[in-house]
């Protein structure tokens, strides 16, 4: 495919009922863009035969790209892999359990195109998850926030849009996928979010824990908080041109 305007980068841990699914709300959300998008979808170790179903996939629908691991290795890796396969102008994250709507990509996109940001979040409205979930992530997101001095509404939400160039630039950790917009901005991207829609999980099992991730997320919010103390920023006023060596 040539001229790529859009790669959806999809991290995916067992979630083969949700492939076909997901492929085809890309298909039908993304209307026009569709003709010039990939998806690309990486397999972090599944064992439910998810990968299987993206060769299928990808055999059926050039769109679709696949990127198998050796071994699981968590989201942040995954994305990175798909990252750094993406061929677009801009990048897509999205997770693979349909809670997010591949609909709201265009207008995800259109905000970027109007050149009012680099990076566009979304804010999921009327969110269809339990009330303990609601609960920790909103005490997450405002830890987050206050620590790392970020402004951003839904840390959680999944759904984010960026020029690749600048995604291209960070050097992904574990548990980074978290904090991505705080890391663009270190690297001068605009950031604008905007309200997404969220739909319950029908398919599949839930990789989100609150005590899995209660310790990991502390360590992960002092290792960004470090980054942005430490991150050097500097801009050249003049310098001199090279000149040919005399000999």
């Amino acid at each position: 495919m040539d001229g790529v305007r859009l790669s959806i980068v999809v991290p995916v841990k067992d979630e083969v009922d949700n492939l076909w699914p997901l492929v085809e709300a890309c298909r039908a959300g993304l209307g026009e863009l569709y003709r010039r998008a990939e998806i690309i979808l990486v397999d972090d170790g599944s064992t439910d035969g998810s990968l299987a179903r993206m060769q299928e996939l990808a055999a059926e629908d050039a769109a679709v790209r696949w990127v198998q691991f050796e071994r699981n290795c968590g989201q942040s890796a995954a994305l990175d892999a798909g990252f750094k396969a993406a061929r677009g102008e801009l990048v897509a994250m999205i997770d693979a359990d349909l809670q997010n709507d591949p609909a709201d990509l265009p207008a995800m996109v259109a905000v970027i195109d109007a050149g009012e940001c680099d990076c566009v979040c979304g804010i999921r409205q009327k969110r269809m998850d339990s009330w303990v979930r609601r609960i920790s992530s909103r005490i997450g997101n405002g830890t987050r926030n206050w620590l790392t001095h970020e402004t951003i509404k839904d840390v959680g939400c999944s759904i984010r849009v960026f020029r690749r160039e600048l995604v291209a630039k960070i050097k992904m950790f574990k548990g980074m996928h978290r904090f991505l917009p705080t890391l663009l901005r270190l690297e001068g991207a605009r950031i604008e979010q905007i309200p997404v829609r969220h739909h319950p999980r029908t398919r599949g099992k839930t990789k989100y824990g609150i005590h899995n991730r209660l310790w990991s997320g502390l360590r992960d919010i002092f290792a960004v908080r470090w980054m942005q103390a430490r991150h050097i920023d500097y801009r050249i006023k003049a310098q001199s041109e090279p000149r040919e060596q005399s000999h």
